[in-house]
């Protein structure tokens, strides 16, 4: 159990921004995450594509985006010390929370999907428009096999389970052929698979014109190869992992792809889930909450970006940075009603430098 002044759930845009502005109020955070990268729907969903209404930043990615907002909330999220004498990771990638909980003390139990549980004072749920959770084939077999995946690794310096076997790419979108690309692209010859097959139910993508056209190259060229068939089944070896698909094809006919892993990549479906159980009050699959404070119906719970709801709401990432201000500062007079409340300021006080190491 992780003891914490806040836990935030999301780690998108504005959960990170939420997590430096608890830190920087001299509140311990903890972060956790249904997907296993962060950034949210910035990084899942347009990665590379620009954003141009971040204040100050005339031009930037999801990516480039997520990365400043990591390395601003870093203080605080990051371990501290080195070695063995080095604390924990306070950011928790991978866990969709499946359980939100009142204590006899007034706290949160907060439980996960076999991962981490908390026990936080308060809770700020920063959930974008839910867990985005990826879309699967549908098939009897897949969610529980070892050799089916649905991302990329985060670490490209280590070689992926995929090195040196056949890999089946499944999709037709952006994020199938993007993948496609950077497997095929891998700066480590001994990273890429043996075989790379990329399985469609037509030969017609929807993707960017010169991200189809590089795909098509290396189909032409040989080195990926093209499938075209509606998986209707999964064939199962040992250890739980699957051998192949049954794929229909256009002619009717139905045939055997193996695969030594299996790569689904057909987009990320947002999901309230369980959060529509916690018992907060809610307007049309929102989350409704205070304007000054940003609190939802639920002791000690904020809810902050696209999640919530009120009258003149904007889902802009500007609004969403200014919602977690709002509501860290609150946070910091409810969990301490004792300490003084004074305005700081990042330029000038050393109370805030301290907090921030620098």
């Amino acid at each position: 159990m992780i003891h914490t002044d806040a836990l935030v759930i999301g780690a998108g845009p504005v959960g990170l921004f939420q997590a430096f502005q608890l830190g920087l109020l001299g509140l311990s955070v903890e972060v956790v995450d249904a997907l296993p990268f962060a950034g949210g729907q910035c990084v899942a969903l347009y990665p590379d594509k620009p954003i141009y209404d971040v204040p100050g930043v005339p031009v930037c990615t999801g990516r480039e985006l997520t990365r400043s907002l990591l390395q601003q909330a870093a203080p605080f999220l990051q371990p501290l010390g080195a070695g063995e004498h080095a604390k924990r990771q306070h950011l928790h990638l991978g866990h969709l929370v499946t359980a939100l909980e009142a204590t006899s003390e007034g706290q949160w139990r907060v439980a996960t999907q076999e991962g981490p549980r908390f026990l936080a004072r308060s809770v700020v749920i920063a959930a974008g428009a839910g867990a985005f959770l990826p879309r699967g084939l549908g098939l009897a077999g897949l969610e529980a096999a070892a050799n089916v995946h649905h991302h990329l690794p985060e670490d490209d310096t280590q070689a992926p389970p995929w090195a040196g076997q056949h890999l089946v790419v499944a999709g037709g979108g952006e994020e199938a052929l993007s993948a496609v690309m950077a497997i095929a692209h891998a700066a480590e010859p001994s990273h890429r698979p043996a075989r790379l097959t990329l399985l469609h139910r037509r030969d017609v993508f929807q993707a960017e014109p010169e991200l189809e056209s590089a795909v098509r190259a290396l189909i032409a060229q040989g080195q990926v190869q093209l499938e075209i068939g509606l998986p209707q089944a999964a064939e199962t070896g040992m250890q739980a992992r699957v051998t192949g698909l049954q794929l229909l094809g256009t002619d009717g006919q139905t045939r055997a792809l193996p695969l030594d892993h299996l790569l689904v990549r057909l987009g990320l479906s947002p999901k309230l889930g369980p959060l529509s159980t916690w018992g907060m009050a809610l307007e049309r699959k929102q989350v409704t909450v205070s304007t000054s404070t940003f609190a939802t119906s639920l002791s000690r719970v904020h809810a902050v970006g696209d999640i919530n709801t009120y009258p003149g709401k904007k889902r802009l990432l500007l609004c969403g940075f200014h919602e977690a201000t709002l509501a860290a500062h609150a946070l910091a007079v409810e969990l301490r009603p004792d300490a003084p409340s004074h305005l700081l300021y990042t330029t000038t006080s050393p109370v805030l430098h301290q907090r921030l190491g620098v």
